[in-house]
């Protein structure tokens, strides 16, 4: 293992628009003041100016990164050959629907057999948006018996349109679809001002497996050089975001409130997308359920063709640093109160 005495000058961390305990720290500035004392600036990517490598959120092509978000570009860049490994994974329910025009009597799952199904396109390195209609329609007709075979999938251009979901409510509202793939905050917000009605709640189907997705479960993933040379700075970095998530148990009203800042929708929104008691579920770990189903979803996506190479989930995934920080944690409950730097821990 290589180990350089050389600390780095920038941490960044990139996160997606939905729950993390990555967020929660940011709000609550306790990753900048974790690393304060010893010179090191924690820069998040979204707030970066010109500088910084935006697409980094999707490549990882960042040594000093620290990633909490969809699977789906995770799985890709790992895929693609980025040294990255997986250091704790999250189960957060965030509402996924299919939505059907109003008026059409579609509901139940078994419904959308025949149907004509949104698959919006986009030109993007990896087209997460697409990856996630096809999943979250495939998990909806498999909880019937069903496959994908037994709906007609219909190509939706979308990089004309802007919002979320904006081309394929557009598409249900002219009538060139039956069904619509939806989740998150303002999922719930666009569905309402479109008028759409629910057919199909995936979050109350009766097993996981039916919601796996590109948030379900989600990664943290760290680049293998930042690992390999300052873990300590790793295994730190992931007490944080555990010490934020004890936090958040306790304080729901803020943890709203710093979903409705991250997601950008209102309190409506958060509310309709998520269920009570997730303040409670921030934690991340590295569980065999969660491990298998990350490796179904990363099946499925080589199977649709959004991955070049096979990705090995078990041998991705290092969970030594979420052990250490654990126990880093618990000596440190308070993240208020933010000890002197600890230099590297032993592996």
């Amino acid at each position: 293992m290589t180990r350089s005495a050389v600390l780095p000058s920038t941490l960044w961390f990139t996160r997606c628009p939905v729950p993390t305990a990555t967020g929660i720290a940011a709000d609550r500035r306790w990753l900048s003041d974790e690393f304060a004392s010893d010179g090191i600036a924690v820069r998040s990517l979204q707030d970066a100016g010109p500088d910084a490598d935006r697409g980094a959120h999707f490549t990882h092509a960042l040594p000093g990164l620290f990633r909490e978000g969809g699977n789906v570009p995770a799985l890709w860049a790992r895929s693609r050959g980025e040294q990255t490994r997986l250091i704790g994974l999250t189960w957060i329910e965030e509402r996924q629907v299919v939505l059907v025009a109003p008026g059409s009597g579609i509901t139940g799952a078994g419904a959308l057999r025949g149907l004509r199904l949104a698959v919006p396109s986009h030109t993007l390195a990896i087209d997460f948006w697409r990856a996630m209609a096809l999943r979250g329609f495939q998990g909806a007709l498999e909880s019937a018996g069903l496959t994908l075979d037994d709906a007609a999938l219909v190509d939706v251009p979308a990089d004309a349109h802007h919002g979320q979901w904006a081309a394929e409510l557009d598409a249900l509202r002219r009538g060139d679809v039956d069904a619509v793939y939806v989740k998150g905050a303002l999922a719930v917000e666009a569905a309402r001002k479109t008028g759409a009605e629910v057919a199909v709640e995936l979050d109350q189907l009766p097993e996981r497996r039916f919601r796996v997705n590109n948030g379900t479960p989600r990664p943290i993933t760290v680049h293998q050089q930042l690992l390999e040379d300052h873990p300590g700075l790793v295994d730190r970095f992931l007490a944080v975001l555990l010490r934020a998530a004890d936090w958040a148990t306790g304080e729901p009203a803020e943890v709203d409130r710093i979903l409705g800042a991250e997601t950008g929708a209102g309190a409506d929104g958060v509310a309709g997308a998520y269920r009570p008691g997730t303040h409670l579920t921030l934690h991340p770990d590295l569980s065999a359920e969660r491990l298998g189903l990350l490796a179904e979803q990363e099946s499925a996506l080589r199977a649709h063709g959004f991955l070049p190479e096979p990705v090995d989930v078990a041998a991705w995934a290092d969970p030594a640093p979420l052990r250490r920080a654990a126990a880093l944690a618990r000596l440190h409950p308070d993240p208020t109160s933010i000890p002197e730097p600890l230099g590297p821990l032993s592996p």
